[in-house]
């Protein structure tokens, strides 16, 4: 068997705020995945362009960002919380991916927020990933109250900083898992088509 190299993690940006503090967790989740001995790059959403998904039609970008998605060993998505949900960019970007990228794929879930800790994003992240049989990472990470936890070197406490580094050494740990056999459920979901 051809030895393989080390896991390369990629983290999708969820958001498109210029001093973002999901971006700037995304860095601490990188570099826990990058200290794990992993390869490691970041999708910043503003650098795709990717307008609203129409099934079938053509779009340039689209293919740079899910062939990165699909190359990679292990996926973070990294959210603001939205109204008790993740962003719309976020949900767009997904939407061009499809059981090729995710499927058998471990996935890490990061989000901010600037309240109280934003649970519920992650929970529908987690569905949406399962939807597309993913292997979703049990261990989740979350930043709350987002305005007064990071400054410019990243996230300021020092517990919360290793808890979101924790993510990344925990998504290069299950990176290359044996996939669940496939199941009648998984066989019913259906991405989008040209026919939607």
């Amino acid at each position: 068997m051809a030895e393989r190299g080390p896991p390369h993690v990629v983290a999708v940006c969820g958001s498109l705020r210029e001093d973002s503090h999901t971006r700037k967790g995304l860095e601490e989740v990188l570099a826990g995945a990058e200290a794990s001995g992993a390869t490691r790059e970041l999708l910043d959403l503003r650098e795709y362009d990717l307008p609203p998904l129409v099934p079938g039609r053509e779009v340039e970008d689209a293919e740079a960002f899910t062939g990165a998605v699909r190359e990679a060993d292990a996926v973070v998505l990294g959210t603001p919380m939205y109204h008790g949900s993740y962003s719309g960019v976020l949900k767009n970007a997904i939407d061009y991916c499809g059981f090729d990228e995710f499927e058998d794929t471990t996935v890490g879930l990061f989000c901010v927020a600037g309240g109280a800790f934003p649970i519920t994003a992650l929970e529908h992240l987690r569905s949406v990933c399962r939807a597309l049989d993913a292997w979703v990472l049990p261990y989740q990470a979350a930043v709350p109250r987002s305005r007064s936890a990071f400054d410019d070197e990243g996230i300021t406490d020092e517990k919360l900083r290793e808890r979101v580094r924790t993510l990344g050494e925990r998504v290069v740990r299950y990176a290359r898992i044996e996939p669940d056999p496939h199941c009648f459920e998984a066989e019913q979901n259906v991405g989008a088509t040209s026919d939607d």
